[in-house]
């Protein structure tokens, strides 16, 4: 396969950027579009230039560091699929793509392709964890747990924290994610302790790190490469509102 790639190119958080054309030759339409980009840089390299920058890891779909937009959509043209585990097959021979970072102030561009998406980092440091003791690793069935919360928050734990629901939404909220975050523990007997401080802590969090508001769009689970439901937000604002009740009537816990 042949290509041709308009690819952003940004030397650091405070240049300004452009798009600048390469020709992908030769690409084997088994090479996932990480693999693609490794040959593109190849080639650069032998010229003498600057390999586009990209975040990876993994590249198995697991660690959410890997995402850019193609052609406008977060990881690309397949739904619930990264862009690591994104084969060019999904291509034709002689498509033009164009590659972007993902568009959000709180995600400043660091360099190209690879954006700063330690926001994320401060929101799960706010609370999306359990700070009680909970003892040594007891016997799994020793605490029972509905199937149908156990399966809750399994698929909320699921998310990756890839920003493509940031990336996707046109507030640039992330909403998604922290609902995600926060849902995971609060279908659990451990995470109840904490459960109202949780959320209030990480929706301060959220808003301080300049993301947008949740207008129910719906593009971030729809762009979301684990399927994460826009119904964990619901739970969160449920949960947000009897926090803020909750703290309103008794501000200092008595």
């Amino acid at each position: 396969m042949d290509l041709k790639l308009k690819v952003w190119r940004q030397s650091g958080p405070d240049e300004a950027g452009g798009f600048v054309a390469y020709d992908a030759k030769e690409i084997s339409p088994d090479m996932s579009f990480l693999e693609m980009l490794d040959v593109v840089n190849e080639r650069i390299l032998e010229e003498g230039g600057d390999p586009i920058a990209f975040d990876h890891d993994c590249r198995e779909g697991i660690c959410g560091s890997c995402g850019m937009m193609i052609d406008g959509v977060p990881h690309g043209p397949k739904s619930m699929t990264t862009v690591c585990q994104l084969h060019m097959r999904s291509f034709r021979d002689g498509d033009q793509l164009t590659l972007e970072p993902w568009r959000a102030s709180s995600f400043p561009v660091l360099k190209d392709l690879y954006v700063d998406r330690t926001p994320f980092d401060r929101i799960i440091a706010a609370g999306g964890y359990i700070s009680v003791r909970t003892g040594s690793a007891d016997e799994a069935n020793a605490e029972p747990i509905r199937k149908k919360d156990a399966d809750a928050a399994f698929d909320a734990a699921a998310c990756i924290g890839c920003g493509a629901c940031v990336a996707a939404c046109p507030n640039a909220s992330a909403m998604l994610f922290t609902s995600a975050k926060v849902a995971h523990l609060a279908h659990l007997p451990q995470g109840q302790t904490e459960r109202y401080t949780r959320v209030l802590d990480m929706v301060e969090t959220h808003d301080t790190e300049g993301f947008g508001n949740c207008t129910n769009h719906g593009a971030c689970q729809n762009a979301c490469p684990k399927g994460i439901s826009v119904d964990y937000i619901a739970q969160l604002n449920r949960d947000l509102f009897r926090a803020t009740v909750t703290t309103a009537a008794d501000p200092v816990g008595s």
